[in-house]
């Protein structure tokens, strides 16, 4: 069969009030220099971290990976299920000595390194403990067989064990402000209830640094990647559904109960490609300026809309674009605009439905 491509596009225009979702080792808010000027910049990693935990709160499947030392607990809590006639300690060695087999490292009950590891493959290695099976490829297949989402999605790499690496179908770029920024500084007191009416003193002095910001973000997964780590289509479509949702309504919780900066995207458009994935950040390499008090938000979208149109100077024309915005807009050919985002998410996936091939989920 001939190797079929199929990308997803994701673009956000997401505004900021003060806040500081993620910072760097001093505390301050991270920046990058883009097109000569100093950008807000929230990271993929910390953004990925907020779609992983969205999907442990939305997915309704409950195939959804861990990240933890603790892995051998975790099977043994899976073990216990299966048994509770097995005591804590003896499930633990039960899971510690199956993943031993299934070739991961562990030193005293603990993994030698962070571990993702899928609910299914947990509940399959939990089970082959159970059942004493010491077949060392069939419990390495196990361990390697049916990712979770976010594992198909994000990847795994072992550096003890090369073969049981997940190589990511999604990229997910490093969040910039469309604008030049410049980092503000917070001071605050703290007072002692209990002190003194003559003291008229704080408890505490202290600052926290902030910045306000419009955000271009961006990711992509290569569908026909993924649909080969799920081996399922309709799951496949039900997968990138929760992708799409959770970038649009996950946020990073840095500070967030310091500054309450809960916002939801303004714009988001989605963009399903045969030949390659399209980053815009270029439309804001020379930054936006806000005119007449108007903000960047307007003036961002418009860009965006732009530069989508010129990149068809390079690409192809996109299979399909649907977006949905808080605000009118000059919408161009060629992109569907939606009322609300139910409406996105099921015009999305009945457009999976009909390019996706039925025999790739077979």
């Amino acid at each position: 069969m001939k190797k079929t491509n199929l990308y997803l596009d994701v673009n956000a225009i997401q505004t900021l009030p003060p806040s500081n979702i993620n910072r760097d080792d001093t505390g301050s808010p991270k920046t990058a220099q883009y097109g000569g000027s100093r950008r807000a910049r929230v990271s993929s990693q910390s953004w990925k971290r907020a779609i992983r935990n969205y999907f442990l709160e939305n997915s309704e499947d409950g195939n959804v990976g861990v990240r933890s030392y603790k892995i051998p607990d975790y099977i043994a809590s899976k073990i216990k299920k299966i048994d509770s006639s097995i005591n804590d300690e003896e499930a633990l060695k039960m899971a510690d000595e199956v993943l031993k087999n299934a070739g991961l490292k562990t030193k005293n009950f603990k993994t030698t390194a962070l571990f993702f590891l899928g609910d299914t493959q947990a509940e399959k290695l939990a089970k082959a403990a159970v059942d004493k099976i010491e077949d060392k490829n069939l419990l390495k297949d196990m361990l390697k067989n049916d990712p979770a989402v976010d594992i198909a999605l994000f990847g795994r790499m072992v550096a003890d064990d090369p073969s049981l690496n997940e190589d990511a179908s999604c990229q997910v770029a490093h969040a910039i402000s469309t604008h030049s920024v410049e980092t503000e500084f917070d001071f605050f007191t703290a007072v002692d209830d209990l002190q003194e009416e003559t003291n008229a003193g704080a408890g505490m002095l202290g600052t926290i640094e902030y910045n306000s910001s419009t955000l271009y973000r961006y990711a992509n997964v290569a569908v026909h990647e993924f649909v080969r780590q799920l081996s399922d289509k309709e799951e496949t479509i039900n997968a990138l559904k929760l992708f799409v949702e959770a970038f649009a309504k996950s946020l990073p919780t840095g500070k967030v109960n310091t500054f309450a900066n809960t916002t939801i995207p303004s714009f988001i458009m989605v963009t399903l490609r045969a030949d390659r994935p399209v980053n815009l950040v270029s439309a804001f390499e020379n930054p936006v300026k806000a005119y007449k008090n108007e903000g960047f938000v307007d003036e961002s979208v418009e860009k965006l809309l732009k530069e989508y149109k010129k990149s068809e100077k390079f690409v192809e024309e996109p299979l399909a674009t649907f977006c949905l915005s808080l605000n009118e807009f000059n919408s161009i050919d060629g992109i569907k605009v939606e009322d609300n985002f139910k409406n996105l998410l099921k015009d999305l996936g009945e457009k999976l439905g009909e390019i996706i091939p039925d025999e790739l989920g077979e």
